[in-house]
């Protein structure tokens, strides 16, 4: 007769199997919790730098001094002194020493200057009350500062007339060193070159005298 397997595994799955977990008393851990202590969690810091390439810093130079009242003077032009009038919004040129063309043209072109750059207004050029003097109302200044923006014009028209200005004071020591520390070629010695008993195209005697008897001169 046939007879069927045992299944010694299904019968082993079909039995309740119980597992105690006993923990001993040494296995325990008491975990205490202070709230006094704040634990404050700050997030890093984020630095943003953000870089205009249209953006670039000027550095320039000039020889000025501020007045009492903040008045700017600006000293840096071989001719004429440059007075910057913060309170009455003006720009002043006065002659360094003497009036002359040459005073008078630097002036001028500081001027126009200012006027083509959009410092000064059109019409406000004119004398001022100092013999020799030029002057011009400044414009109201909308989003820029008036005072940078009218001291960078200076500055610039300044290195404009640098070259000018080396090229004067070059030929002056030229001609200085010219006169006092010639070259031997163009200078003689005291004595090296003898007199002549006349010099000149102008004679002393042997000319026709009319007022004197309408005689000749010995």
């Amino acid at each position: 007769m046939y007879k069927e397997p045992e299944d010694i595994i299904t019968d082993l799955l079909k039995e309740d199997l119980t597992i105690d977990i006993v923990n001993k008393p040494e296995d325990k851990i008491g975990v205490a919790i202070d709230k006094s202590v704040a634990v404050a969690i700050k997030p890093p810091p984020v630095g943003v730098v953000i870089k205009n390439p249209n953006k670039k810093k000027l550095k320039f130079e000039l020889n000025m001094r501020k007045a009492l009242n903040g008045d700017i003077l600006v000293f840096d032009h071989k001719d004429i002194d440059i007075v910057l009038m913060v309170e009455k919004k003006k720009i002043v040129a006065f002659p360094k020493d003497l009036m002359s063309e040459v005073v008078y043209g630097a002036e001028s072109r500081l001027m126009e200057h200012m006027r083509k750059a959009g410092v000064i207004e059109y019409d406000s050029i004119q004398g001022g009350n100092v013999y020799g003097s030029l002057e011009g109302k400044l414009h109201e200044a909308e989003g820029r500062d008036l005072l940078k923006s009218t001291i960078y014009q200076l500055t610039e028209w300044i290195k404009s007339e640098s070259p000018s200005s080396v090229m004067i004071k070059g030929h002056d020591d030229m001609m200085q060193d010219e006169f006092l520390e010639p070259d031997k070629d163009m200078s003689t010695e005291l004595g090296e070159v003898p007199h002549d008993p006349e010099k000149g195209s102008i004679r002393r005697f042997g000319m026709f005298d009319p007022y004197t008897y309408g005689r000749y001169t010995f």
